[in-house]
């Protein structure tokens, strides 16, 4: 997989690895991710890791692409040696009427039941490709051919904070109230984004995610214990 190293500004590098949504793309991608942070490298401010793409943010004052690319080149060629760590995250989720509102459609619209639907969003293990759109929201893939629907023909103005939703073949939670145009199968009552926390985001990229499904009642107690702090997410480190 060669990469290609684009200019992005006067501040910044893109290291590109693919043109798709593909795991091994990602894999390629969160490995120079870890590397290029790992090696501390002098003038670089931040790493933003895409689905394709690995953009390098650099203080232009400190070092600049002539000094960066051959560098982030180096690099390059120890990332498929490199395994950055990993969780594994169980999210309970409620996908009952009242925090689905989109499910029976879904379900008409694949042809299945809603609870084929849940069974087949509960027994996957989606991968975090990126966080992007709003801070902290993970798109995740893959879905089953069988659930990829397009997005909604008119999105939403308000989806509610913890919303689950599919779209094309990736799945996502949102942390905060925002528009929206994915399909809304269900709802989590934990917290994705703290901006109070030393890691405001709670997944990063290359982590997992499995959705065990939880009752009305049990949503409404693992949100109270969010509110009051009590609750963790549990997860698990991730054996690649």
């Amino acid at each position: 997989m060669t990469p290609r190293f684009l200019l992005s500004g006067d501040t910044a590098v893109t290291v590109e690895f693919g043109d798709r949504i593909d795991r091994a793309v990602s894999e390629a991608v969160l490995h120079l991710d870890a590397l290029v942070r790992a090696a501390e490298v002098p003038g670089v401010v931040e790493t933003v890791p895409t689905f394709r793409s690995l953009t390098v943010h650099y203080d232009p004052l400190s070092t600049g692409p002539d000094v960066l690319v051959p560098r982030i080149g180096e690099l390059v060629e120890g990332a498929r040696d490199a395994t950055p760590p990993a969780k594994l995250w169980r999210v309970p989720a409620s996908y009952a009427s009242v925090h689905a509102p989109d499910l029976a459609d879904v379900a008409r619209r694949t042809k299945l039941s809603t609870e084929e639907v849940v069974d087949l969003h509960t027994g996957i293990q989606f991968h975090v490709y990126m966080l992007g759109f709003a801070p902290g929201y993970p798109y995740m893939g893959d879905l089953p051919e069988s659930l990829v629907l397009p997005r909604r023909a008119d999105p939403r103005t308000r989806v509610p904070a913890g919303s689950v939703a599919i779209a094309a073949s990736m799945t996502a939670i949102y942390p905060v109230e925002s528009p929206g145009g994915w399909h809304l199968i269900g709802a989590t009552p934990i917290r994705l984004f703290d901006p109070h926390s030393p890691h405001p985001a709670l997944f990063d990229p290359g982590d997992a995610v499995c959705f065990e499904p939880i009752s009305v009642r049990e949503f409404e107690a693992i949100r109270t214990a969010v509110a009051a702090g009590t609750y963790r997410v549990p997860c698990e480190s991730l054996t690649r």
